[in-house]
């Protein structure tokens, strides 16, 4: 019964094996390449979890990919963290680039090209709400939202464009205040959330000093391995609780 499942299996295979592409399809579709940075990404997962099987068997490959989920979550909330606060940080200095050239008399097409210039991270959107104003067409910006609906806003009702740019930068720049001091004075939890994270590899390290062998008991038995998996879960779910409770400020 049990040899009869191989030709099944391989049948089903070569029922399943994709035709190949016609010269229409090969034309239209791009070839689909493997890239460098999924390859990297696949082996920055696995790479851990391997490297934990080998001396602490299954409980600790679990244990390593749960604590690697954790360390990848913190590293991306991080660094969106971060995102948000240099592009409020440009948006406030293109808007306060636009309102020094409006007010010097320079036309809100001149005016976003200046702010192109002088802010390099959104020059492009900058220039595509320039060319869109100049052939009279509707702005969109993902980046700049304010902007694009302030410009809107003053061109659909005929109001001076140095005013409703002028109230966007200073609802701009009071939004990037607000989050910067958020951030400050958050930065003290957010150390004492990630040294009470460390505290218990840094226990299991001193008991193993001592000479207690925490980790034989957690990795050579199968009630350590339950406990050390569930170490790394409660870990896990510790660190997504801190970063849900500091995470509730966005930058408007």
């Amino acid at each position: 019964m049990i040899t009869a499942w191989v030709p099944l299996c391989v049948g089903a295979a070569l029922a399943c094996w994709p035709a190949p592409p016609n010269r229409l399809q090969a034309a239209v579709e791009p070839p689909t390449t493997i890239r460098l940075p999924d390859v990297r990404r696949v082996v920055c997962w696995l790479l851990p979890t391997a490297l934990a099987a080998v001396p602490a068997g299954i409980g600790g490959a679990i244990a390593a990919g749960v604590l690697t989920l954790a360390w990848r979550q913190e590293w991306r909330a991080h660094r969106r963290a971060t995102a948000e606060l240099a592009m409020a940080a440009h948006t406030a200095t293109a808007l306060r680039t636009m309102v020094a050239e409006l007010r010097s008399g320079a036309h809100p097409v001149t005016a976003a090209e200046a702010a192109a210039d002088v802010v390099p991270a959104l020059a492009n959107d900058l220039r595509a709400l320039a060319t869109a104003a100049r052939l009279d067409s509707e702005l969109h910006a993902p980046a700049l939202p304010e902007l694009a609906a302030s410009w809107t806003l003053g061109r659909r009702y005929g109001l001076p464009m140095a005013d409703v740019l002028d109230a966007a930068r200073r609802d701009a720049e009071a939004s990037l205040g607000f989050a910067r001091r958020m951030r400050a004075k958050l930065a003290g939890p957010r150390a004492s959330a990630a040294v009470l994270t460390g505290l218990p590899a840094l226990c299991l390290l001193l008991g193993q000093a001592m000479g207690a062998a925490p980790l034989s008991v957690l990795t050579g038995s199968t009630p350590g391995r339950l406990l050390l998996i569930v170490g790394s879960v409660l870990l896990w779910a510790g660190t997504a609780w801190c970063r849900a409770l500091t995470g509730q400020v966005r930058i408007r």
